[in-house]
């Protein structure tokens, strides 16, 4: 018999307490009140606007994103967190020398964009403190790369501290947000990177709006670089994404609090064929669930069938409401292929811990025992 591969020990990042979420969709709403004047929340304009390169209400939203996340400045773009991350990448002097990454598995569409960019880079462990700062040492980078969420499965690394490391040794980060923002107490720009790039489309905005709040020089680079009106986002989208913007927070904490409680059912032994938990940022805050038998291929479509999401649209998009039951994410296999036949990744979404473990209980039933049709 095949044996089962143990799911590593993670180290999930901090959560934002349900009070503290409050404070922070309060503190959004007090930010949108400085930069718009109320019958300006029920209008939109398009185009290129002479003088100001965007539509006017984009630029109020801007205003609103960089005065909440503490960034100099921020821009809309297109092509979501992908386009934030090639627009913030693409803003910086790169070819001043490498650019310093983790050493994992990268995403992949910032792989894409790390190549179509012909980009230098160098691998260091950054769960490893002195190597970190050792490489830091030599003098050798003017620019990092840090990905918020976990890479690997393992991985342990502090944002903020890689983040700091590097603002002594006078290296500028560049942190990809996606997943993070929100979810975590601080994100990137607020931890003193340089700039954070992230989706607003997994924050329940409009499809393919992303943005990167920063330092002034990154974004107004970003800004000249986006001068078409093509590549705008158009008011109405910016002001979309700002109004679903103002429920995240709390939904965010009310969906960690349902995780883990269904972690702490699973790893007592409420659902039978489930031989192992963890919490894990892989890509977003979720279950990695191991079964005591091979059939992490097959349980997903079994579990659409009992209403579970069958495969992500944005990772917590608008479009996500039901429980996701779905494989692990490619970087993640990429690190641990053995996982593949045993593992599956479980989010809540918007539902309670009583559903995602009757969910379970059914499709893993199922599985393991599949109903015999009658003659």
């Amino acid at each position: 018999m095949t044996t089962a591969p143990a799911l590593p020990r993670t180290h999930p990042l901090s959560t934002v307490a349900l009070p503290d979420a409050v404070a922070r969709q309060f503190r959004l709403l007090e930010c949108t009140a400085a930069h718009f004047e109320g019958p300006q929340l029920f209008r939109a304009d398009a185009g290129v606007v002479p003088g100001l390169g965007r539509p006017h209400t984009t630029a109020r939203v801007e205003a609103v994103l960089a005065d909440f996340f503490g960034g100099e400045d921020a821009a809309l773009v297109q092509g979501a967190g992908t386009g934030a991350i090639r627009g913030a990448l693409q803003a910086t002097d790169l070819g001043a020398g490498p650019l310093l990454i983790h050493r994992a598995p990268v995403y992949r569409t910032t792989a894409a964009t790390l190549r179509a960019l012909r980009t230098d880079v160098v691998e260091v462990d950054f769960n490893d403190p002195a190597a970190l700062r050792a490489a830091l040492a030599t003098g050798r980078f003017r620019w990092a790369y840090v990905q918020h969420t976990r890479q690997r499965l393992a991985d342990s690394y502090d944002p903020a501290d890689v983040i700091a490391a590097c603002v002594a040794a006078g290296v500028r980060t560049v942190v990809d947000d996606n997943y993070a923002v929100l979810r975590v107490p601080a994100c990137g720009v607020e931890l003193g990177a340089d700039a954070s790039a992230f989706s607003l489309f997994k924050l329940h905005g409009p499809e393919g709006v992303g943005v990167v709040v920063g330092a002034r020089d990154l974004v107004e680079r970003i800004r000249g670089d986006n001068y078409s009106g093509g590549g705008q986002v158009q008011g109405h989208q910016a002001l979309d994404a700002l109004r679903a913007l103002t429920h995240v927070p709390v939904m965010w904490a009310i969906q960690s609090q349902v995780g883990a409680e269904v972690a702490e059912r699973l790893t007592a032994g409420e659902v039978p064929g489930v031989a192992e938990v963890r919490i894990a940022n892989a890509q977003d805050r979720c279950l990695l669930v191991r079964l005591d038998r091979p059939g992490a291929r097959e349980l997903p479509a079994v579990a659409a069938t009992l209403g579970a999401a069958p495969y992500p649209v944005g990772s917590n998009s608008r479009y996500e409401i039901a429980p996701l039951v779905y494989r692990m994410s490619s970087s993640a296999l990429d690190d641990a292929p053995e996982l593949a036949d045993w593992t599956v990744r479980v989010n809540p979404m918007r539902a309670g811990a009583d559903q995602v473990i009757d969910l379970l209980r059914r499709s893993v039933g199922l599985l393991n025992d599949p109903p015999h049709p009658k003659d």
